[in-house]
């Protein structure tokens, strides 16, 4: 069992998640999904379902913080903001508006114990650290975009309270643009922080 098998594994429980939630993502389903072996789970991931989760929250911030942090570093915050909109509005529309963000998943969600999970100490440990997690993927992206406004020459303060508020504003209309079946909420969102970004950037 390869590492090229886990890492199919963690990609495909955070595609289940941002469709299904966290809960809902077995290790059944996520061996189903995949069309990796059974065995694969002990084998990969002696934590259980628990240690596959936090895996696959990691992965999931990885594939926005990246692309995020180099197209800031390389074009600016403006640049940063539409890459951080397009993102999300292609995983909707290529999903058919079925999948949103895994990380705003874990936010939501308590976490259930599964059989598989390794863990003494219990869901509620479980459910903090994962909370966690997911709380140290959104601050990453929030001081990406942080660190890109601070470039444009905004004070600390008032690009740390944009950045957080990009993140709400997106992470929040990616769940109305899934209940409406459209990305125009996204758009629309887009559009006005087009033009805080702006006039924030530009002012003297």
């Amino acid at each position: 069992m390869t590492s090229e098998t886990r890492a199919k594994m963690v990609a495909g429980a955070a595609d289940l998640m941002s469709r299904r939630g966290v809960n809902a993502t077995s290790v059944r389903e996520v061996v189903r999904h995949t069309g990796t072996p059974r065995g694969s789970i002990s084998h990969h991931f002696p934590g259980g379902k628990r240690q596959l989760i936090e895996d696959a929250i990691v992965f999931a911030g990885a594939q926005v913080s990246g692309p995020l942090r180099h197209l800031t570093s390389e074009r600016g915050a403006m640049a940063g903001l539409r890459a951080f909109i397009t993102l999300w509005k292609r995983t909707l529309e290529q999903t058919n508006y079925q999948a949103g963000c895994p990380i705003l998943a874990v936010a939501v969600e308590e976490y259930v114990s599964d059989p598989s999970d390794q863990e003494t100490a219990g869901a509620q440990a479980i459910q903090h650290h994962l909370l966690d997690l997911a709380q140290g993927i959104f601050a990453d992206w929030q001081q990406i975009l942080s660190n890109a406004l601070k470039q444009e020459g905004l004070t600390a303060a008032r690009a740390r309270r944009l950045a957080t508020l990009i993140v709400a504003s997106v992470e929040g209309t990616v769940a109305m643009c899934r209940a409406a079946r459209s990305a125009q909420p996204l758009e629309e969102v887009s559009h006005e922080l087009e033009l805080l970004l702006k006039s924030a950037i530009d002012k003297p």
